[in-house]
């Protein structure tokens, strides 16, 4: 029977601010594993040390392949619950076999020198991932924490907020939490985007009182979005927008290729409703790629934008949940053969077209994939005054075609 795994929390203060039983199972231990940080609080320890620094899963298989033997105890910074070790120890090793002791969490002291309340507060990890797509995740919070690493500095952070235009926050920035050099205090961005911080540290943005940002919600208006000028009018419609997002139908972790961009208006808005997953605006008119990154902006969507006529390019990008197509350049019929092959399993494809010959293409291009489709035909019309009455003007009728394949039920989606 193999004994039980101790994985224990720690903090900044080391072993003064573990209890006496955590003291005396690490004393004890065979094999002491955790970080060079962590370890070099022991330093007397006469058993096996193993650093925790990268590959973790083969690290787990190391300590399966021992624990029968050998009594293993693990450390963590804080709640190993908590974005820590604890959850693949025991999805691997199993919870009978995992016995957790956790420290109270640099999240939990981090509030406390606040003195705020951090009960409903998202929490965004920036440890080992990207600040890609933080605009849209946060945007119009009025607090969120992130958890910090040696590339997502404050510093960084700072910088990213000020790209978008985020100034309505300021930042609570705790650095050494627990420890003897704790320091903790408010910053404004701009001397935040300058300063030199501990490695160790936590950054909560709290909105300013009467602060709001940019307003957004489904189906903004076409005149919010940056164009090209004087030839105005390269975006979906505003009513066009909002059918083919729906026939998307789009997840939070979704990843998106929105082919024929134009002004970004489908792939900004797409980022808004897959704001953990990732979005691609491809667009082939250089003219376009500055309104795109200017859009982007405006409204707080970090997405990528690719400058290529499509389907160049496509085969750097990640397989998509959902494809767009607003454009294609003449060439639908060899993108429709692409897109169709690398769409995932229970992924969406939408065109939209203007004419009857684009409609004819599309539903051969996807009857050859064996996709199935549905075309819907739509006819808007907005009033305009006239005089002291009102008029309604037709906008130009557009298919949106949806498409799946067949092989599950309509309207499966691709869980990530």
């Amino acid at each position: 029977m193999a004994q039980m795994v101790k994985l224990i929390g720690i903090g900044a203060d080391g072993k003064d601010g573990l209890p006496p039983h955590c003291r005396k199972w690490i004393e004890e231990a065979d094999v002491l594993i955790g970080g060079e940080r962590h370890l070099a609080y022991f330093p007397e320890h006469r058993g096996e040390k193993w650093v925790l620094k990268g590959g973790i899963m083969g690290m787990i298989g190391r300590i399966a392949e021992v624990m029968a033997e050998q009594r293993v105890v693990v450390l963590a910074s804080g709640d190993p619950l908590f974005y820590g070790i604890g959850r693949l120890l025991v999805r691997r090793l199993g919870g009978e076999r995992v016995e957790i002791l956790p420290h109270v969490s640099s999240l939990q002291l981090a509030f406390a020198r606040m003195g705020e309340s951090w009960q409903g507060v998202p929490v965004e990890s920036l440890h080992g991932r990207p600040l890609f797509g933080l605009a849209q995740r946060i945007d119009g919070q009025d607090m969120v924490a992130l958890l910090t690493d040696d590339q997502n500095t404050p510093g960084a952070i700072a910088n990213y907020l000020l790209r978008f235009g985020m100034t309505e926050y300021k930042a609570f920035v705790a650095e050494n939490l627990g420890g003897a050099d704790e320091r903790a205090g408010w910053w404004e961005l701009e001397p935040m985007a300058q300063a030199e911080f501990s490695p160790l540290n936590i950054v909560i943005l709290k909105r300013r009182d009467g602060a709001r940002s940019q307003p957004w919600f489904m189906g903004m208006d076409d005149d919010a979005f940056i164009q090209r000028k004087p030839d105005k009018g390269l975006i979906t419609k505003k009513e066009i927008r909002l059918l083919s997002l729906t026939e998307m139908r789009l997840q939070k972790e979704s990843v998106v290729w929105d082919i024929g961009a134009g002004s970004g208006s489908v792939a900004i808005e797409a980022a808004k409703c897959a704001t953990h997953g990732q979005v691609y605006a491809i667009e082939k008119n250089e003219a376009d790629m500055a309104n795109i990154e200017a859009n982007c902006i405006k409204f707080r969507a970090d997405i990528h934008a690719v400058h290529t006529k499509a389907p160049q390019g496509l085969d750097k990008l990640p397989d998509p949940d959902a494809i767009f197509i607003g454009g294609s350049g003449g060439e639908l019929s060899e993108l429709l053969t692409v897109c169709c092959s690398r769409l995932r399993t229970g992924g969406r494809l939408v065109i939209n077209a203007a004419t009857i010959e684009t409609l004819s293409t599309a539903l051969a291009g996807l009857e050859a994939a064996g996709m199935a489709v549905r075309v819907t035909l739509m006819q808007v019309s907005r009033s305009k005054p006239i005089l002291n009455m009102t008029r309604f003007a037709a906008l130009n009728p557009t298919y949106v075609i949806a498409a799946w394949r067949p092989d599950g039920e309509e309207g499966d989606v691709h869980e990530q």
